[in-house]
């Protein structure tokens, strides 16, 4: 027997599988898929496509100027103008002075603003107790204001009408405000974003350090939900201040609002489409400047809330 076929000792061996032990393991490579990482731009179709829908958004408001700009003759015309007139800011003073759109207007954002206000501030709170508290009966009431979403407004108009009649409210604004402080798709809305956007850790954090709710609402949850609550009182002030049905029936036109007062222009045998065009214009650019100053501030709150992580 040769010295070559005696095996090693076993102490010899255990460096060996000790060795073998502490190697580092073998790293795989992740396989990724192609394009992954690449910052993906758009091409000419897409582009063309969102040219064609700006300028179909674009168009109802440019032929709102053309017609407001001309006479009621030029705009019966066939073919129509697609090119302004001359006649835009004698149009715009008399349709400012035949609808009375200075008290109006002065209406319009009392009552958006406070409608607006008070449903982004109850939206809030209720979203956040159905989001976030633990109650009895949370589900079934979430449900009943889910529910109140299907009942048809024209349904509740002569009860309201009555409602309001007996607390003195009738042809006066409170009857317009009251009823609408706060909403269904407010509370729905605010509550589906506070229950993805709001981690539990930190409400049960703020209850570790000894805040009460109103305290976490106050410091935790109004600086999470801030770019939802941006887009809920736009959402909200727009939709108060092109509201038209219950404003025309719970004020006159002594004290009316901008939609209700916009009906005077209409009133005559024969409809100055030029004069209707110019009040219709006007309406229009509270909110267009609304959106100019404060749109830019909604779009990044709303692309600060998307991130996560």
């Amino acid at each position: 027997m040769t010295t070559d076929s005696i095996e090693a000792p076993a102490a010899d061996r255990r460096p060996r599988a000790a060795e073998r032990r502490t190697r580092p393991p073998v790293r795989r490579r992740l396989s990724l898929r192609p394009g992954a990482g690449r910052q993906h731009h758009a091409g000419p179709l897409a582009y063309a496509l969102l040219a064609v829908a700006t300028l179909a958004s674009l168009f109802p408001l440019y032929w709102t100027l053309v017609a407001a700009s001309s006479d009621n003759t030029r705009v019966s015309q066939t073919p129509p103008p697609f090119l302004p007139g001359p006649h835009l800011f004698e149009n715009l003073g008399k349709a400012w002075q035949d609808a009375a759109l200075g008290k109006a207007m002065t209406n319009s954002l009392i009552v958006a603003g406070v409608i607006a206000l008070s449903t982004v501030l109850f939206a809030t709170l209720a979203g956040f107790a159905f989001a976030k508290l633990r109650f009895r009966g949370r589900n079934v009431l979430l449900m009943l204001v889910i529910g109140t979403m299907m009942v048809p407004p024209q349904l509740g108009v002569v009860p309201l009408f009555m409602m309001m009649s007996e607390l003195g409210w009738g042809q006066r604004l409170p009857s317009v405000i009251f009823p609408t402080l706060v909403s269904a798709v407010g509370v729905f809305f605010m509550r589906q974003y506070l229950a993805e956007a709001l981690p539990d850790e930190l409400v049960e954090a703020g209850r570790v350090d000894g805040a009460h709710s109103l305290r976490i609402f106050w410091s935790i949850v109004l600086p999470v939900a801030r770019p939802a609550m941006a887009v809920l009182f736009m959402i909200t002030f727009v939709h108060a201040w092109n509201d038209f049905f219950w404003p025309f029936i719970a004020l006159d036109m002594t004290n009316p609002t901008v939609p209700v007062a916009l009906t005077q222009l209409s009133a005559g045998y024969v409809r100055d489409q030029s004069l209707i065009m110019a009040g219709a214009l006007l309406g229009t650019l509270p909110l267009l400047a609304m959106f100019l100053v404060f749109g830019r501030q909604i779009v990044g709150g709303i692309m600060q809330g998307a991130v996560k992580g």
